[in-house]
């Protein structure tokens, strides 16, 4: 293990400070083992009983579900089931729209299929080099780096991270410029005579149309533009030469543009033709537990189970069926605009497994949609900040006290057994969404409460479906490793996608042609400064687990700036001191950390904390056209001493 300051990262095997913590949180203190109805106890009839005989006053549409990326497969499943059957809305979707969405749209653009990874971790271990563009997995996610031991890293992030520390070079651009960088690297690629011309024509469609956009992007246009110098866009092209990987994050995802932006990374793999190689390839970087599975199983506004298209006639078709209903509702909101309509259009918001108030944009209106509910009812294990507001809060089950499967970024399932029981007064998530069900005129049988019961429905569910979990049981994950596609009990599952063809119909991907137009709110006069926000390694999404453990909350106990030094001096700020970050939408106030690596243009916040802390006070809710992504990574702001 190696210790770099308060950076902990994980030697082979290991666990991060995180995941060496996380036991603590099965006895936190505050730990809910009771429901509660308006802050005072009350028996889980009570509670049901309560809710179910609110949400009938309401018409379908009326009544939202929110879910998040950290539930099980089972339970994700479960919940959309919920939604269209027992409470017939098209008004669901979850957190990890916040997450994966803009990947999964430019991959599914590109491959015809997404799946964070379409190969093996292990395959990195291969490469000759690694691009991560807006990923700080050495912070983020530690036990990934040790795939990346022996490649040369390219890292793309406007601030010097744990991982850009590690890098053979590092490319800064300005937040908001990442398109026009890979743009750049095509062109600088294709001068070179770096592109793969015969796996263009044979594996590929559409690279005319991207070339023509991507021409216009000469190295010494690029660096006006990202700040990122022509001699470091050519050793980029130099280095991913050979057997490479491109893989893409949040800090590339989470714009207005950003679908956009990862298919112009995607177009880079395909032109040094990469994607459908071993050991070589394009990826996504998930962020949440089950990113990848909990988008899969029908919690997202436009999708049922297997991956399916809800506006799919034979989806449809097929998930009536495994269902035994007659009708379905169609797509509903996305997550943003779900919240946005709260107290208008939707009087009442059922959420599982997220923190709306910390973790949404523009999160001081959000609040308030929040507070105009008729009805707000959260599960929980503990009381959040979303959960400290709601009508009714659930006490559910934790991570080591129930079974289920989660889905990684390489799309392997994975067993989660229990480990020990819960508190007396603790039920599953699964018990919860039987006991409304059932209370809403649903026959019990059709919501089942044991996971792997579920589990044998979500096969049936998914068969023939992207994502085909139909010859996977409980009793193969003990001992066998399975990826996606599954599609029989006799099938090894499908670890390397692409390899022979992608999934359009005439096994080609396609190139997207995309071209820059930078940030939806750029610095000017008033707001001249780019916030960018951010994970810590010591903190997870909104914080409500990992504040509440000891060890983490003094590492990292509030919000903090990360400021030039010079940037900090003009704006009348000290190391140490507090600032006022304020932007068109709020502002919050953070300790001040002088990092001289940092673009004096530039200033970076952790969104992990509450109150007066909250980063995504200031974020923009602008949303991509396709992902319906909003753009957390960048917007302007200005400074003052608090």
């Amino acid at each position: 293990m190696t210790v770099t300051g308060q950076r902990v990262l994980p030697g082979p095997g290991g666990l991060c400070q995180k995941g060496w913590t996380s036991a603590q949180l099965l006895n936190t203190p505050g730990r809910l083992t009771t429901p509660l109805i308006h802050g005072e106890p009350a028996s889980w009839d009570e509670a049901l009983d309560f809710v179910a005989t609110k949400i009938k006053e309401y018409e379908p549409d009326q009544v939202a579900v929110f879910g998040g990326g950290g539930l099980t497969n089972e339970k994700a499943y479960l919940l959309g089931k919920f939604a269209r059957v027992a409470l017939k809305t098209s008004q669901i979707d979850y957190n990890g729209r916040f997450c994966m969405s803009s990947a999964a749209a430019a991959g599914n653009k590109a491959f015809g299929l997404d799946r964070g990874m379409p190969f093996p971790l292990a395959d990195l271990r291969n490469a000759d080099a690694v691009l991560l563009a807006g990923s700080n997995p050495a912070e983020t996610m530690p036990p990934f780096m040790k795939h990346l031991t022996n490649a040369q890293l390219i890292v793309v992030d406007p601030r010097r991270t744990a991982t850009a520390e590690m890098a053979a070079l590092h490319l800064q651009p300005a937040p908001g410029t990442d398109l026009a960088l890979a743009l750049g690297l095509l062109h600088t690629a294709f001068i070179n005579s770096a592109i793969d011309k015969q796996y263009v024509h044979e594996r590929t469609t559409g690279f005319d149309a991207a070339w023509r956009v991507a021409a216009a992007w000469w190295p010494e246009r690029v660096e006006r533009v990202t700040g990122v110098s022509v001699q470091d866009q050519r050793a980029a092209v130099e280095l991913l030469r050979g057997n490479a990987f491109i893989l893409s994050g949040r800090g590339t995802e989470q714009h207005a543009s950003g679908t956009d932006t990862v298919s112009a990374w995607i177009n880079l793999a395909l032109a040094l033709g990469l994607p459908g190689r071993k050991y070589s390839g394009y990826g996504c970087l998930t962020g949440q537990g089950n990113g990848q599975g909990g988008r899969e199983h029908g919690q997202k506004a436009d999708q049922l189970p297997g991956y399916r298209k809800i506006d799919d006639p034979a989806a449809r078709e097929h998930i009536k069926q495994v269902w035994g209903v007659d009708d379905l509702p169609g797509p509903g909101r996305s997550a943003y605009e779900l919240l946005d309509a709260l107290g208008q259009d939707i009087k009442t918001l059922l959420v599982f497994g997220s923190n709306p108030v910390v973790s949404a944009p523009r999160a001081k209106h959000i609040t308030k949609r929040l507070e105009s509910l008729d009805l707000l009812v959260v599960a929980d294990f503990v009381l959040s900040e979303t959960a400290a507001m709601a009508d009714v809060v659930f006490p559910v089950t934790q991570w080591a006290e129930e079974d289920g499967t989660m889905t990684n970024l390489e799309g392997r399932i994975q067993r989660r057994t229990k480990a020990l029981s819960a508190p007396e007064g603790v039920r599953s998530d699964l018990e919860l969404i039987n006991g409304l069900a059932t209370r809403l005129g649903q026959p019990e049988e059709r919501f089942p409460t044991e996971p792997e019961d579920v589990f044998t429905e979500l096969r049936r569910a998914s068969q023939g479906g992207a994502a085909d979990y139909s010859g996977i049981t409980y009793a193969r994950l003990e001992t066998e490793e399975l990826h996606w596609p599954v599609p029989s009990e006799d099938h090894p599952g499908t670890p390397r996608l692409f390899l022979d063809r992608f999934a359009h119909p005439d096994g080609k991907a396609r190139f997207v042609a995309v071209d820059h137009r930078g940030p939806a709110e750029p610095p000017d006069d008033e707001f001249p400064l780019y916030a960018t926000t951010g994970r810590v390694l010591q903190h997870y999404q909104s914080g409500a687990q990992t504040r509440r453990i000891q060890e983490l909350n003094q590492a990292v106990p509030e919000a903090f700036v990360e400021i030039h030094p010079d940037t900090a001096h003009r704006a009348g700020l000290e190391a140490g001191g507090t600032a006022k970050v304020v932007s068109r939408r709020g502002e919050m106030q953070a300790k001040v950390r002088c990092v001289s690596s940092m673009r004096p243009d530039v200033v970076f916040l952790p969104f992990h904390f509450p109150g007066d802390g909250r980063a995504n006070v200031l974020t923009n809710p602008a949303l991509d056209p396709t992902s319906r992504m909003p753009e957390f990574k960048v917007c302007a702001v200005r400074l003052e001493p608090a």
